[in-house]
């Protein structure tokens, strides 16, 4: 940078150096003059000729100062690159408008699989399809196989774009047995957190093992075999301690005997998703049996105070001293069999490892009513069951609305309950739900099931949360 370019408050500052090289250069400048002048002035035509060249270095200076202010005040042109002050500073463009009003637009989630080789260059060729058709790759999980790699998506596509479209261009890219559905905002949760989360719920109650395995291996059919059935008979073959997986199909050893059958018709186990469930059933093991034990306080019309809570085998007795007192009509009707054989059913019925069972209990301790919330594969069950001389007060629409309210906190889909056309407390209780019920007629039994997946009306919604805050404490 020149010294005269430099500026201090505003203005430009000269330098001592450059007024010396002026000085000089005017003095010479006044010496050759002088010398040209005495050479011209001494000649013939000396005057005539001073006068000339005085003439034209007028008129050239004067020509230098009309030049100099045309172009040096010009307005800069577009090659410059400079912008006037007057325009619009640096923001969106209208494209770039229209780019984000697109990517506004709405955007679906899929969850998928594929295999693909396992390679170099396999993965990349596939995440280059799904850019191709932006898509984008939110989170990603490798299950590796003896022949090839499976390779689980969470995609964020456009609205638009069907799912035919994404197989295609995947299948084009060398993935093989896709398989493809939509997701939803809990898939977002990346899966070591996810599964932190359902490690904790099953610490925390035993009954929460079959929903944590449905949640962790997606959709699926769940069943627990006791190892000596509720009727008698013989048990499932037993499994070996480190469980069985057969494709579609895994076998896990239950902590009291039994068998849990895991079972997706739709997509085979990998070995990672099998480990993943043996490592939470094993842990569901050495907690041992644990059944949260909060109590609510209720009081009945007539003023009686009774208590609700959860229970477990370890009231086995007060339970079957409650079938005791029950006629046999009651327990016929509650256990659809001989009346003999209800007590076996309990220690079934009182299991965690099945479901959740909630007592009604007087203020003496005696257990007066039951109500159970039965795993049935992929399908939930309600049952209760409430001593005759405690029938008509309420206890048993009680006992339902809290069992719905587990079971949608739980993500159930729907519940049934299995009676007979007689039993009009059960059909009450069922209606004053306020849930879409469906009613079938099978093998001269009553089967009403309440759908909990579609839209409620907000004060059923808010009555059955309420209700399922004892199975969570």
């Amino acid at each position: 940078m020149s010294d005269v370019t430099r500026a201090k408050h505003g203005r430009p500052v000269h330098h001592w150096r450059r007024d010396v090289i002026e000085l000089a250069a005017l003095f010479t400048a006044v010496a050759v003059a002088d010398a040209v002048a005495n050479l011209i002035g001494h000649g013939p035509d000396g005057p005539e000729l001073l006068l000339v060249s005085a003439a034209a270095l007028v008129v050239t200076a004067g020509f230098h100062t009309w030049w100099a202010r045309r172009h040096g005040h010009a307005p800069p042109t577009g090659d410059t690159g400079a912008r006037p002050r007057s325009e619009k500073q640096a923001g969106p463009s209208e494209r770039s408008q229209e780019e984000e009003a697109t990517a506004s637009v709405e955007r679906a989630l899929w969850r998928m699989r594929t295999t693909v080789q396992d390679e170099p260059g396999s993965l990349a060729a596939l995440c280059s399809a799904l850019a191709g058709l932006r898509v984008d790759i939110l989170s990603l999980q490798t299950h590796p196989l003896a022949e090839g790699t499976v390779d689980e998506f969470l995609l964020r596509a456009p609205g638009g774009l069907a799912a035919a479209e994404i197989t295609r261009a995947v299948s084009v890219a060398g993935g093989a047995g896709t398989w493809i559905e939509r997701a939803d905002a809990h898939d977002l949760v990346d899966a070591p957190t996810r599964v932190l989360g359902l490690a904790t719920r099953t610490a925390l109650d035993a009954a929460e093992l079959p929903l944590a395995l449905r949640q962790l291996l997606g959709r699926c059919t769940i069943r627990s075999l006791p190892a000596v059935p509720a009727g008698g008979g013989r048990g499932p073959e037993p499994v070996p301690v480190e469980g069985a997986l057969e494709d579609t199909v895994m076998r896990l050893r239950a902590p009291e005997g039994g068998v849990i059958t895991v079972e997706r018709a739709y997509l085979p186990f990998t070995p990672t998703e099998f480990a993943r469930a043996r490592a939470l059933v094993e842990l569901d093991a050495r907690l041992g049996p644990r059944v949260p034990r909060s109590q609510d306080v209720l009081t009945l019309p007539e003023g009686n105070d009774i208590t609700v809570g959860r229970v477990d085998t370890g009231d086995l007795t007060a339970a079957k001293e409650m079938h005791e007192r029950c006629s046999a009509r009651t327990l016929r009707m509650r256990y659809h069999g001989p009346v003999g054989d209800a007590d076996r059913y309990l220690s079934h019925l009182l299991s965690p490892r099945f479901g959740r069972t909630i007592a009604v209990q007087t203020a003496s301790g005696r257990v007066v009513g039951l109500g159970h919330l039965l795993w049935d594969g992929d399908e939930t069950e309600v049952a209760l069951l409430v001593e005759d001389a405690w029938q008509r007060r309420g206890i048993g629409t009680e006992l339902l609305r809290r069992l719905v309210g587990m079971a949608v906190d739980a993500g159930c889909a729907s519940v049934y309950a299995v009676t007979q056309a007689s039993n009009t407390g059960m059909v009450a209780a069922m209606r004053g739900l306020g849930l879409p019920l469906d009613y079938q007629i099978e093998e001269g039994t009553l089967v009403i099931t309440a759908r909990l997946d579609g839209p409620l009306d907000e004060a059923v919604t808010e009555r059955l949360s309420s209700a399922g805050e004892l199975g969570k404490a």
